[in-house]
């Protein structure tokens, strides 16, 4: 059974390549596979994802917080953080 719902692993599968050189996943099986092994986390708010930066002790120096290349928005409210 998937960790993640289907809109988080189509937009993971979308957006990837924010992130990463190159694709590290071309399924929706493989996109969960994948953000379970990283610990892939869905928040439901832009307050969540500020949040998880300070809690994690991620410095972006004054950066927007949903700029940053970890951070996917799902479309629904509710964002990926990939902490690759």
């Amino acid at each position: 059974m998937s960790t993640y719902d289907k809109k988080v692993l189509d937009c993971f599968l979308k957006n990837q390549l924010q992130l990463f050189p190159e694709e590290v996943a071309s399924t929706p099986e493989e996109a969960d596979a994948f953000l379970e092994e990283v610990f892939a986390e869905v928040v439901k708010s832009k307050k969540q994802v500020r949040q998880y930066f300070e809690e994690t002790g991620v410095d972006l120096e004054g950066e927007d917080p949903l700029k940053a290349a970890e951070v996917f928005a799902v479309g629904d409210g509710r964002y990926l953080i990939v902490d690759a």
